[in-house]
């Protein structure tokens, strides 16, 4: 695949710069006239536009090539950008197989050729077309054994391997000869880009999103306006999901390196590589960028990313008069039209969930008192019933949030930090809660749920699946997620390139800051589309 399509200059698209202040949880704006088509190109036609198989002539070398002893798989690594190491430029890039260098071009004067020559390493792969040539003879080499450095370079699924991958228990033996579980794959930290890992490991463990970018074909054919980069996003994050449950990968890890800089490219560098970042914030811009960019509307089935996270609550709206008035006059205001109350439907695609303050004092032994605060307790902010008050520059309000649909996959964001003029502060509370059968029927009663997701949806009962957790001092620290391995059962702490098992009883005691819960019907949810 060719990354010409990255010099492409972006659109603009709406975003809000400050998701997690929103109480109802961050919701894209996309914006789509009816009846229009969207005039401009498709991944598809981008990557046959660049990507062409060369013409060579096959001789008898072809087939015999003596040279295939030379490659050394242990130095391959395709993860980073297809850039050849002398001139950084994406344009015919070959990769040497002997030493795994990036070199471009293979004619007489190309930096391929002179390096086949110099260190006389012969074997190279074209890492568009994914042939294989022989230099400075310039052949092309037809060999089976060569099938598996294609199939890292490029992994394929068909839809009865998808269908098996949450069911695989077994773990698979790299090249190194590491041993893996597909799709528990450490992520390289470049610098500071640990926020954006946990994000990624979480989300291509949610099965309906994993399965549909594991087949690029899903994606390949939906168009985008012309000059936007933001189609660069999606087919990276389609390459890293299918590196990641790959399972015949050469090493038991993966660099994001490619995805990241598709990151800070698309986010206009909002989302770095060398300084430490929001996940919540990173993981609200994603879900809207690839929301947005797979054509997606307001139309709750429009794209994967609605129809796997996105629910609709209703919230009720009420001003408060000032609080200096007497009795008579705050009867008088309340009776006017803009202090009732009224009530809007919005979607969501997660809950911003707020955590009781921290106790001010040491206890007795002067010793810090770490609080902790049941989930359903901290979920009653969403049962229709308990209002809070919400202040603005001139005016206060007060709020009530009724949920009127359950998500297939229910994301929670709790609020562990507050931003004042002073500095950034961490609450350290600890949020008890099960890691299995999370009824939250008796949170929301029948009568308040929307009768069509009754019907579409009758269970509420979910499991968790991911739970990402910061560790250290606000505006620092590090970042570690659990993940349930569906196939074995057991849960695994990635935090970066380590990768160890945790039994499910430590993963309640940690600060939990964002966790993804699936619903126990999203088999049967999915298979019905």
């Amino acid at each position: 695949m060719n990354d010409d399509i990255k010099q492409i200059q972006g659109i603009k698209r709406p975003y809000d710069s400050n998701p997690t202040t929103s109480n109802a949880g961050y919701q894209p704006v996309a914006k789509k006239k009816k009846g229009v088509p969207i005039v401009g190109t498709t991944l598809r036609e981008l990557i046959h536009t660049s990507v062409k198989s060369e013409s060579t002539t096959i001789d008898n070398r072809s087939r015999n090539c003596p040279y295939l002893d030379t490659i050394n798989r242990s130095l391959l690594d395709f993860d980073f950008e297809k850039l050849c190491s002398i001139t950084l430029s994406n344009n015919n890039v070959y990769a040497c197989l002997v030493c795994g260098k990036y070199f471009q071009g293979r004619g007489q004067k190309s930096c391929a050729y002179t390096h086949s020559v110099e260190v006389e390493h012969h074997v190279f792969i074209n890492l568009h077309s994914l042939q294989f040539f022989c230099l400075p003879d310039n052949y092309e080499i037809i060999d089976s054994s060569l099938d598996d450095i294609k199939y890292v370079l490029n992994p394929t699924y068909s839809k009865e391997q998808i269908e098996q991958l949450d069911k695989n228990e077994k773990m698979v033996r790299a090249y190194d000869g590491t041993l893996y579980l597909p799709g528990i794959v450490g992520l390289n930290n470049i610098k500071a880009n640990d926020y954006c890992n946990v994000i990624l490991q979480a989300l291509i463990n949610v099965g309906p999103l994993r399965d549909y970018f594991l087949q690029e074909d899903n994606y390949a054919d939906i168009r985008v306006a012309p000059g936007d980069i933001m189609i660069n996003l999606v087919k990276r994050f389609g390459e890293l999901v299918r590196k990641l449950w790959n399972p015949r990968n050469f090493k038991a890890h993966v660099s994001p390196h490619e995805m990241l800089q598709a990151v800070v490219k698309c986010s206009k560098k909002r989302f770095q590589i060398t300084q430490q970042g929001d996940p919540v914030e990173f993981l609200a811009w994603l879900l809207n960028s690839l929301h947005l960019t797979l054509n997606g509307t307001k139309n709750s089935n429009s794209s994967i990313i609605y129809k796997a996270f996105q629910g609709k609550m209703k919230v009720y709206t009420r001003k408060i008069p000032p609080i200096d008035l007497s009795e008579d006059e705050k009867r008088k205001l309340l009776a006017i039209e803009e202090y009732r109350e009224y009530d809007e439907e919005i979607p969501y695609l997660f809950l911003s969930v707020d955590l009781p303050p921290p106790p001010l004092f040491r206890d007795e032994f002067k010793e810090s008192i770490i609080p902790q605060v049941p989930l359903f307790q901290i979920l009653t902010k969403f049962d229709g019933q308990t209002a809070q008050e919400h202040k603005t520059y001139k005016d206060n309000f007060l709020k009530r949030y009724e949920i009127r649909k359950l998500p297939p996959y229910l994301i929670l964001c709790f609020r562990r930090f507050t931003k004042n003029t002073f500095y950034l502060e961490k609450n350290p509370t600890i949020v008890n809660f099960p890691i299995k059968n999370v009824d939250l029927r008796e949170l929301l009663p029948e009568y308040r749920i929307e009768p069509s997701a009754l019907i579409e949806s009758p269970s509420t009962t979910y499991d968790l699946i991911s739970n990402v957790v910061h560790d250290g001092e606000p505006g620092k620290g590090t970042y570690r997620v659990h993940i349930l391995h569906k196939g074995s059962g057991t849960w695994y702490e990635l935090q970066d390139l380590h990768v160890v098992d945790v039994l499910p009883q430590m993963i309640t005691l940690s600060e939990s800051y964002l966790q993804i819960w699936e619903r126990r019907d999203v088999s049967q949810l999915f298979t019905k589309t």
